[in-house]
């Protein structure tokens, strides 16, 4: 009768101890994990951009794709902060590889801004909107401060989502869309 109960208790000690491991762990010491795993700040509450119209189409600019955003200042156009921005965004929407075409990187910016030779050169494939004065302020009073220096995630249904500073390391943008693009459906 011993022998047959030593295999049933060898199964259960194999599947009970990890999991009594684990409680201890969590429960009975000082470690913990991470609180967090993103790498930029997520941005609380929820923020839902103004409508931005593509010309010649009906709906937004920043729907339907996953969208590296930077915010030019107004219509002074983009100083040195917001061009290292849009170098960081670039570097970082290269280095996506296959998943390039699920991103898009967007410069909102006033009506007078921009040397537009410049950014078809240096920045192939970036969707430069020019707003007018009235819809410029409507989109710098929804987006949290500071603009300078700053790279947002926008989700395909056009909410704001995480910054990120581009003095830090840009593995941390491309590890925190990297997760969002593998969990995501959309976009």
């Amino acid at each position: 009768m011993a022998g047959n109960r030593r295999p049933i208790l060898l199964l259960l000690v194999i599947f009970i101890a990890p999991l009594a491991l684990a409680f201890w762990l969590y429960y009975g010491s000082t470690w913990r994990p991470a609180l967090r795993t993103n790498h930029g700040n997520l941005i609380e509450p929820v923020v839902t951009l103004p409508v931005l119209p593509v010309s010649g189409a009906s709906s937004s600019v920043l729907k339907g794709k996953w969208s590296l955003v930077v915010v030019g200042q107004g219509d002074k156009g983009c100083d040195e902060g917001c061009l290292e921005a849009l170098v960081y965004a670039r570097q970082t929407w290269l280095s996506l590889g296959k998943l390039t075409p699920r991103v898009q990187r967007v410069l909102l910016a006033g009506e007078g801004c921009c040397d537009h030779r410049y950014l078809s050169d240096e920045h192939q494939g970036l969707i430069v909107t020019q707003l007018p004065d009235h819809t410029v302020s409507a989109v710098l009073a929804a987006i949290p401060s500071p603009h300078a220096g700053t790279v947002f995630i926008v989700d395909p249904l056009g909410n704001l989502m995480m910054r990120y500073d581009i003095r830090q390391d840009p593995k941390g943008l491309r590890e925190d869309l990297k997760n969002l693009l593998e969990l995501s459906h959309i976009g």
